[in-house]
């Protein structure tokens, strides 16, 4: 195996390491918060720490292995999964951090 392969290899497997670390961090915190707002975010950083776990799966999926079709197959099913999950992440948490950033201002009041 070359050298830049296996480089690339473990820097992809640290990253699914760390991504689905984040995710079962965030997924713990959202279920035990009781505050809503804070269950929300959590869950919406929990989505984008899985999507882009999926993301690094596929890339490892498509270029790491000799092309098969499957394999090219599952890999675009699993990017296309991680891009929905980071944009449906991404949108849940803007929405949810302005939620909270309007009742901090009306708390001040």
């Amino acid at each position: 195996m070359n050298d830049s392969v296996a480089w690339l290899q473990w820097v992809l497997i640290a990253g699914i390491v760390l991504s689905c670390t984040l995710s079962v961090l965030n997924s713990f915190r959202s279920r035990r918060s009781k505050d809503a707002n804070l269950k929300i975010l959590y869950a919406a950083q929990m989505n984008i720490s899985m999507g882009c776990m999926l993301i690094l799966i596929a890339l490892i999926q498509m270029f790491l292995y000799e092309g098969s079709t499957i394999r090219v197959i599952v890999g675009a099913v699993f990017m296309l999964l991680g891009l929905f999950n980071i944009f449906a992440g991404l949108r849940n948490r803007s929405i949810i951090r302005g939620v909270i950033a309007r009742a901090a201002q009306g708390k001040s009041r």
